[in-house]
């Protein structure tokens, strides 16, 4: 006989506008210092080539590293995320991560900085696995997009602020720098979260009968209390619900079908549509700038209209730009900017609202674990697509880019399919009615 999840709707903790804000720009300033550590390595690939002396296939594997450790730490994070207080956990990974980011602007040799980015993406992965998970716990289904665009904004001012000034740091110290900048980052938000973040354990207590322990806890536990306590035992959960394998396909459609093309924009606009190295800085601050106003009223629209029906409607239109900047053969810069930058503001706009439907989807008592694995997925997808992509697209003798229209018409279908797939994922706390905190 199936048994009943518990009501969790108190797992909402109280908290005044005021308070809910600084939360969301606490979480975003830790998502900031993680992204501009991820971004950073592209633009940094000639001083790194320079440097260790390595060739661009290794510096292909020092930039993979990153992603296939953040993939294998949020598997490993499954099995033990959801039985430690959030804060607590958020905390210790982001020290790690900074340390590690250290590590990166201290390492002597081309192998030790492999190691020391392997470790950032090990803490990274599950630090932001648990970013998206606080915002599941605090924030109610009703606000939930709206903060996801908060907490988003990061990646816009990590684009049009961190690696302009990451870059500028670099040229005028060395390559190191930016490295040293994050790690300075981190730090600041560390004891700014401290004071701002607080203390999240409902997960914990929903898991377990009410005044019982773990020693008095029989066969008959509600809630597959006995299975979580077995190490595997809260991912076997998570993988036993039919909603959750749901949300981590439309997931991975998701993240293959911007991957697929993000990686090569660079690449192609030099090669075929030829913008000089010098004007592609243009493309990122266009971009990042329009998306930080983009985000906030994404996240809006779709708590007001639904966050099911924003999202198609973002992703359909986002099958414009991924047609054009893939399929555009030639374009003077100031067409390339307006392709691109409705590129950025919408393929990742997408995220505001699905996010906002994935997290959903866990059962609450579950959310970490379910996100560690959420994190393992789009890892994974990210891997495949860029290197799916790789494989399809060649260089003529002339250097051209040859076949990214052919990626295209794969980001297209896997676009389409995640438009198609988001009907069949259940947001539990929909049902939950919380008092009403406005987000001014």
């Amino acid at each position: 006989m199936p048994l009943t999840p518990p009501d969790l709707s108190h797992m909402h903790p109280t908290m005044t506008a005021q308070h809910e804000r600084r939360l969301l720009l606490t979480l975003a300033g830790i998502q900031f210092s993680h992204i501009l550590d991820f971004m950073i390595m592209m633009p940094l690939g000639p001083m790194l080539i320079s440097a260790f002396g390595i060739s661009t296939h290794e510096f292909g594997l020092l930039v993979a590293s990153y992603s296939f450790s953040a993939a294998l730490s949020g598997l490993l994070a499954a099995t033990f995320v959801d039985r430690f207080e959030r804060k607590r956990l958020l905390l210790t990974m982001f020290v790690l991560f900074g340390l590690a980011s250290l590590a990166c602007g201290l390492a002597p040799s081309y192998v030790t900085l492999m190691v020391a980015r392997a470790l950032a993406g090990a803490f990274g992965g599950v630090m932001g696995a648990m970013v998206q998970t606080i915002i599941g716990d605090v924030i109610p289904f009703e606000r939930r997009a709206g903060a996801s665009g908060i907490v988003m904004s990061a990646f816009s001012l990590s684009t049009i602020a961190g690696v302009p000034i990451s870059l500028w740091l670099a040229n005028w110290l060395n390559w190191r720098a930016p490295f040293v900048l994050v790690a300075v980052l981190t730090a600041l938000f560390f004891f700014v979260g401290k004071q701002v973040l607080p203390q999240l354990r409902q997960h914990i207590s929903a898991q377990r009968p009410q005044g019982s322990s773990p020693q008095n806890i029989g066969a008959n536990a509600p809630y597959s209390y006995v299975k979580s306590r077995h190490p595997f035992g809260p991912m076997f959960e998570v993988l036993r619900d039919p909603n959750h394998l749901h949300a981590l396909t439309f997931s991975a459609l998701i993240i293959f079908s911007g991957f697929t093309v993000i990686p090569y924009i660079t690449l192609y606009a030099v090669h075929n549509i030829g913008i000089t190295q010098h004007e592609i800085p243009f493309i990122y601050l266009a971009g990042g700038a329009a998306t930080f106003f983009s985000a906030r009223f994404i996240g809006r629209r779709a708590d007001q209209h639904g966050k099911t029906r924003v999202y198609r409607l973002v992703a359909l239109i986002a099958s414009v730009p991924l047609v054009l900047v893939t399929h555009i053969t030639a374009a003077p810069l100031w067409l390339w900017l307006i392709y691109t930058t409705f590129f950025f503001v919408l393929v990742s706009g997408r995220m505001i609202p699905a996010m906002a439907i994935i997290t959903s989807a866990a059962q609450p008592q579950l959310r970490g674990t379910f996100m560690s694995l959420n994190a393992t997925v789009q890892s994974l997808a990210m891997a495949l697509a860029s290197t799916l992509a790789g494989f399809i697209i060649t260089q003529d003798e002339a250097m051209h880019i040859v076949h990214y229209d052919r990626v295209g018409l794969v980001a297209l279908f896997a676009n389409a399919l995640a438009i198609w797939f988001v009907a069949r994922i259940v947001m539990h706390d929909q049902r939950v009615v919380v008092p009403d905190v406005a987000l001014k």
